[in-house]
């Protein structure tokens, strides 16, 4: 298994907290999903997802990367 890049910081993160890294609503983050434009959140349980930390941080990466080219 590879080594998580802070291993303090949990795999999965709620939507609340991937809001608040992103700075979007969660209600955007889920329609982003929808679409294809952020990562999918895991299914936990019937009423309960999370978003992989990893891929969330990833994708905020990506944003940080493509301003410097625009």
């Amino acid at each position: 298994m590879p080594a998580a890049s802070n291993d303090n910081a949990p795999r999965l993160m709620a939507p609340k907290d991937a809001a608040i890294a992103t700075s979007l609503s969660r209600p955007l983050l889920t329609l982003m999903a929808d679409a294809g434009e952020f990562p999918k959140p895991v299914r936990l349980g019937e009423r309960r997802i999370a978003y992989v930390r990893a891929e969330v941080e990833a994708w905020i990466d990506s944003r940080i990367a493509a301003r410097a080219v625009a």
